[in-house]
This record gives structure tokens, sequence and C-alpha cells, in this order.
């Protein structure tokens, strides 16, 4: 049951990184120049009352993971980070093979 809720996440976090890829390619098109939507901006746009209590609440925890993992990964390209994600999430709720040499029927 786990791995399927793992592969469904996976799905949509690889179909909404599509998404945001295919905007921003027609974003650049039509600004004539690369346009990225960060992931900071889809999660104020997400989550508008939140998207400021994150920073604080990371930082109140280990200040000097915001720095280091907090920031980057919000500057990142949403685009990107939803597709390695959920390709990530496909590759670890994919069933488990059989093994070569081993009788699985009785």
């Amino acid at each position: 049951m786990i791995r399927f809720l793992v592969r469904v996440l996976g799905f949509l976090l690889l179909a909404g990184g599509f998404v945001a890829l295919v905007y921003d390619g027609a974003r650049s098109i039509a600004n004539n120049g690369l346009r990225v939507t960060p992931l900071s901006e889809v999660i104020a746009t997400l989550f508008k009352d939140r998207a400021g209590a994150l920073q604080g609440s990371v930082e109140g925890a280990a200040p000097w993971l915001w720095h280091v993992l907090g920031l980057p990964l919000t500057l990142a390209p949403a685009s990107l980070i939803g597709l390695v994600l959920g390709a990530v999430l496909l590759w670890l709720g994919q069933p488990g093979r059989e093994p070569i040499g081993f009788l699985t029927k009785p």
C-alpha cells in the first residue's frame, strides 16, 4: 500500500515538474529570454500565509540548515525539483524483482 502511494506521489510530482517546465518554456519564448520559476515562488503561491513561517521554523530547529539546504533548494527551478523528486519516488516505489534461478510457483 505504501509502495502504491509513493508511486502515485511520484507520478504527480513528475507531471507537475513537466507542467512547470512547459510553463517556463512558454514564458521564456514570450519574453525572448530564459525565465525559470524558483521553488520559493511556487511555495509562496500555494501556501500564501504559511510560506514565511517555513524559514523561521527551519532556522528555529537548526540555523545552519536553512543556509546549507533550505536556501539553495528554494532558489532552484521548480521544474527540476519536481522532475528529480518524482523520478526518485518512482524508482523507490517500483516492485521488487524476482530472483533469477529460484522457483516462484509451487
